[in-house]
């Protein structure tokens, strides 16, 4: 029996949506491609709502600029996720032919959303910071704006006491690497959990957090740019309040209040692993911070499963650090161990999970061990 299939609808003009249509006639096979960011010509981060789907059939959806994205070879291995409820996202079968990205789903419900990553939504972040400023030992210490004009929360957890260490991680620099936020959320959980190792931390140090970098871009659908086209990653030698007021902010708030250590937490498209990247290419490279950073990622070795030291980007020649990037800028800057922590897009190749790959929970639970590696290193800092 032949199945007719209704009409579909395709959305994004939401939080974080990312999509253009170019022919949706044929409800089987819906042709698609990701639109650039704004005033930039980066792409990849798509997430859009289908709607009239026939339940029982499947409908395939297809990508066909994706071999013109920003890491085209990104899409080998990897595997489009989706949500019925947008609470609940699960990895759905993807195929990358060179040039286009084609995913199908046989529908169990009639509307679907469909993302490059599982989406951190604005509004769950202005809960993320209501109810960190509601915990007794957090703080909203400095608010700067997006260029249009979105809020830049600076949190502080501790009681800012003199002769403590200043430990600071901020995320989402590039705004599509959702992951980032998501990882910034267990921070949160952390501290409202204000366990036993968290009270140790807090003795000694105070953290420093900016759960988002790229309101603008994360908003807009963007994947590495903010509303001026500007990648905030290579802009801190030149930040200025007209075209990064973001960074502009952050520096800012760091020559204010001073940087005992500095974590940078990004998504990396082609690596299917977690790791870090590090200052070793800095003219101002010291063996006392080769030795902090070879003592954190032990650390975390030791106490996550999901993070590894073998995986990860070529090491920089001696004093041929791209100064551009916030890690070396910052290491520079304040003499600290600073490092840029990647997680996965695709799945985690060291702990495979065929239903949802890498995910916002994984990245929440990676913050635990982060933060417990630091506890153990705050004394060693300085």
């Amino acid at each position: 029996m032949t199945v007719t299939l209704s009409p579909i609808s395709i959305e994004c003009d939401f939080d974080a949506g990312n999509i253009l249509v170019r022919d949706a006639s044929n409800p089987a096979q819906v042709r698609l491609a990701i639109r650039p960011d704004t005033h930039s010509e980066h792409f990849q981060w798509f997430h859009f709502k289908a709607s009239g789907l026939t339940l029982g059939q499947r409908h395939q959806f297809i990508l066909e600029n994706a071999g013109e994205s920003s890491y085209n070879a990104a899409w080998d291995g990897y595997h489009a996720v989706a949500s019925y409820d947008q609470q609940n996202w699960f990895r759905v079968p993807s195929q990358f032919d060179g040039k286009a990205l084609s995913f199908s789903l046989q529908a169990r419900e009639p509307q679907v959303w469909f993302a490059y990553f599982e989406p951190y939504p604005r509004a769950r972040h202005n809960q993320l910071i209501e109810r960190a400023v509601g915990l007794p030992n957090v703080e909203l210490l400095a608010t700067g704006r997006s260029v249009e004009g979105r809020d830049i929360q600076l949190l502080r957890a501790g009681d800012g006491a003199a002769g403590k260490r200043k430990l600071w991680i901020i995320a989402q620099q590039h705004p599509g690497e959702h992951m980032a936020e998501w990882f910034m959320e267990g921070v949160i959980d952390r501290l409202q959990h204000n366990d036993a190792g968290v009270q140790a931390l807090l003795a000694k140090a105070d953290l420093y957090l900016i759960p988002n970098m790229n309101p603008d871009g994360a908003f807009r659908g963007h994947l590495r740019t903010n509303f001026k086209g500007k990648d905030l990653n290579r802009a801190w030698q030149d930040a200025s309040i007209d075209s990064t007021p973001e960074v502009f902010f952050a520096k800012q708030q760091m020559k204010l209040h001073g940087v005992d250590l500095f974590l940078d937490a990004h998504g990396d498209e082609e690596i299917p692993h977690v790791f870090t990247a590090a200052c070793e290419g800095n003219p101002s490279y010291t063996p006392r911070i080769a030795g902090l950073e070879q003592r954190f990622r032990a650390l975390l070795s030791g106490l996550s499963n999901d993070f590894q030291t073998v995986h990860g980007y070529p090491l920089s020649a001696p004093g041929e650090a791209n100064m551009t990037l916030a890690c070396n800028a910052v290491g520079a800057a304040h003499d600290c161990l600073s490092l840029t922590l990647e997680m996965p897009f695709k799945d985690h190749d060291d702990a495979p999970n065929p239903l949802t790959g890498w995910s916002g929970k994984r990245s929440r639970e990676l913050a635990s061990a982060v933060l417990d590696t630091f506890e153990q290193m705050a004394a060693e800092l300085r």
